[in-house]
């Protein structure tokens, strides 16, 4: 949760990470235009939300079982998706106090979905190991 609340930050605000992804990409490619750029910085972005909200998701879910849920936990699961949506607003309320960051409420859903994918993901490994 801190490395989130540090993202929240000016340290990792679009004016900061363009610094890196546009430089990439001319390298891979300088003839790329700016909208690209500016396209494959939203795409990664985003892409972080996802994964840094299943990440959550799922330490939070591990946290949450009791030791006798050596098996799936649904509790556990609607617990950890119900504090990934808690804390996705509160961060979101965060960032609208930072000058150079906007709160979203679409990246709340798009930190839920997150949540909801680490979530599905551990219950397939779960389920493919044989685990539950």
């Amino acid at each position: 949760m801190a490395i989130i609340f540090l993202g929240s930050t000016d340290l990792l605000s679009s004016r900061n990470t363009s610094r890196f992804i546009g430089p990439l990409l001319r390298w891979f490619k300088p003839d790329v235009s700016a909208e690209t750029i500016a396209f494959a910085q939203t795409i990664v972005r985003k892409t972080g939300h996802v994964a840094e909200y299943g990440v959550l998701a799922v330490l939070v879910w591990h946290a949450a079982r009791t030791p006798q849920d050596a098996r799936w936990s649904w509790r556990a699961a609607w617990l950890a998706l119900a504090i990934v949506v808690v804390y996705a607003a509160t961060d979101e309320v965060h960032q609208s106090f930072v000058a150079t960051r906007l709160g979203s409420v679409w990246d709340v859903f798009l930190d839920t979905i997150g949540g909801a994918i680490g979530l599905f993901l551990l219950w397939c490994w779960g389920k493919w190991r044989r685990a539950w």
